[in-house]
């Protein structure tokens, strides 16, 4: 059984042109049988087996790349994003059917420290994963934590955002080419969402704290793992001696790429005093010149939100600023564009704590700026905050830059870069504060949360009898 058909609404032209039926509790529960009837067989294949048939989906998503890309199109408004989204999963399956083997290998029999105890050990994957994605990078975000279960013998469920959810369809048709990979899409909003939660063995989540708390009190109450990829306010630290102009160019990419609406975005810069002001000005120009990607969709490096919510937050946040006392640049307004929202670059300066835009996740394309004097404020001014999901350090040099990185309190800290961890998908990390919990996604651990470890305990001399626990042994 659905729930009440949704309309969903185009980014680009504000229409109401998709409709999908969210699965009911039922429905859900259903989808989470068949696939736990599947997994066993799929977990006994030999690796070599489960990594060839991975490879298979690969062949059949690239067989409908065209179709799968048209859909990421229609879904966020944006085209080249959308085939780099495509390759990306192309790649992500490839990546881990080459690792998985090894990862999958267990040590052979070792003595214990216990005099006639052999240790040996086996992995054995948790049955049905769950994952739940956001509507930023639907594609992307929806697979990167699916692929790695499978090939850990894991049978899976995705439930991708109500928002974006026409690349399903050519998703699923893919996937009807590998009858023996047990992985099911399904739609839903978050009631689906919840319906889930009751019904697998693990989940994978990956969206904004608010609904993030629920799904760990969700995961809580049933005594299941779970790994929350929660929001971000990642800072950027530009040194003194960085090149202003070469900084701004950097912080602008890692700030805007898909409008802002990346956890890993650089949402607030905190430049060091005596570059300041040059530093400014080459952002608000590399800012002005940035360009809409409207009415050309094939042209520019801006395009619309996604979703239409996340434009009035944005707007909130910069209206608030501006209240506040924060002066505006570059930017600034929320505009309708043929139904869509659209945003230029917005450059805010003399920013301070008490306002919004420093202290929550934008998800839009926003850069305040604040000036630091010494080496030790700057820090503690990337370390405000309750996120810690990543951060980015800019100097004259990789060995100054990287002197202060360990000091910031963040999961992955770009060099002399920005927004790395878009990019860099086989270092692993651990998110602090508020940006998440559970193991990490990316590295190895990407694949091994999905395994639990047995220990084999093996007595090789005599078992003890009880007489050796007698009170009046000698």
């Amino acid at each position: 059984m659905t729930a009440a058909a949704m309309r969903v609404r185009n980014p680009r032209t504000g229409a109401l042109d998709h409709g999908i039926a969210p699965l009911d509790g039922p429905a859900v529960a259903a989808v989470a049988e068949s696939l736990r009837a599947r997994q066993p067989a799929w977990a006994a294949l030999p690796v070599g087996e489960r990594m060839a048939a991975l490879m298979r989906l690969r062949e059949a998503v690239a067989a409908r790349g065209e179709a799968l890309t048209a859909a990421l199109v229609a879904d966020t408004g944006r085209t080249r994003i959308s085939r780099i989204e495509v390759a990306g999963l192309l790649g992500l399956i490839e990546r881990w059917a080459a690792q998985a083997p090894a990862l999958l290998g267990v040590p052979g029999p070792r003595p214990s420290a216990t005099p006639g105890i052999r240790v040996e050990s086996a992995l054995h994957p948790y049955a049905l994963v769950g994952c739940i994605s956001p509507w930023n990078f639907p594609l992307t975000l929806a697979m990167i934590d699916a692929i790695p279960a499978l090939a850990a013998g894991c049978a899976v469920i995705v439930k991708p955002s109500e928002v974006t959810p026409r690349f399903i369809g050519p998703l699923i048709d893919a996937l009807a080419a590998c009858p023996d990979v047990p992985l099911a899409l399904i739609e839903g909003d978050g009631a689906t969402g919840a319906a889930l939660m009751e019904v697998v063995d693990y989940v994978a989540f990956t969206g904004s704290v608010a609904t993030g708390r629920k799904v760990a009190v969700a995961a809580a109450a049933r005594l299941i793992p779970a790994s929350l990829e929660l929001g971000g306010k990642d800072p950027m630290l530009v040194l003194a001696s960085a090149d202003p102009a070469w900084a701004a160019g950097v912080a602008l990419r890692a700030s805007v790429v898909n409008t802002g609406q990346a956890c890993q975005s650089i949402e607030r810069i905190h430049v060091a005093r005596p570059i300041h002001d040059a530093f400014v000005a080459a952002l608000v120009a590399a800012a002005d010149a940035a360009r809409l990607s409207w009415p050309d969709p094939g042209a520019g490096e801006i395009g619309p939100f996604i979703f239409e919510k996340q434009g009035a937050i944005v707007q909130a946040q910069i209206d608030d600023a501006l209240a506040r006392g924060a002066r505006l640049l570059a930017g600034g307004r929320v505009e309708t564009l043929g139904g869509g929202l659209w945003l230029k670059p917005t450059v805010l300066a003399d920013v301070t704590f008490d306002m919004a835009i420093m202290r929550e996740e934008t998800f839009g394309p926003v850069l305040p700026v604040m000036a630091f004097d010494t080496l030790e404020e700057g820090v503690a001014q990337a370390n405000q905050g309750a996120f810690g999901l990543s951060a980015a350090v800019l100097a004259g040099s990789a060995a100054e830059a990287l002197s202060v990185a360990p000091r910031l309190r963040a999961g992955a800290v770009s060099v002399q870069d920005g927004a790395l961890t878009s990019m860099v998908w086989d270092a692993e990390k651990a998110s602090f504060g508020e940006s998440g919990v559970g193991p990490s996604r990316m590295g190895a651990s990407g694949l091994t949360r999905f395994l639990r470890r047995q220990a084999i305990l093996v007595q090789e001399g005599a078992a003890l009898p009880l007489s050796a626990y007698a009170e009046d042994a000698r």
